[in-house]
């Protein structure tokens, strides 16, 4: 039987304007979107634009060490695997009910 899930609610200061990105001169209608958290997108601003080391980005996300490791690892995927096999991106708000 699988674990519970926990309550997973990282601080995120940042709320993107732009929220899809696509390949350019590829219809809409047949792209397959890769869905990016803004909570990836958070750890991936931190990490690389703010140039924080991972321990300063965890604390600035109210998280682990290793979830905000899981979470970057997670976004480094998806935006290689969108890049590499022509997907789009959609920076989505999960509901934390």
């Amino acid at each position: 039987m699988a674990r519970p899930r926990l309550c997973f609610c990282p601080e995120i200061k940042f709320n993107p304007q732009i929220t899809y990105f696509k390949p350019q001169g590829i219809p809409v209608a047949v792209l397959k979107i890769m869905d990016l958290s803004v909570e990836e997108l958070e750890a991936m601003r931190l990490k690389n634009m703010e140039g924080l080391d991972q321990e300063k980005c965890a604390k600035k996300m109210h998280t682990s060490q290793s979830t905000f490791q899981r979470i970057l690892s997670s976004a480094y995927k998806k935006v290689t695997q969108a890049l590499v096999e022509g997907k789009a991106i959609e920076i989505v708000h999960h509901d934390t009910d």
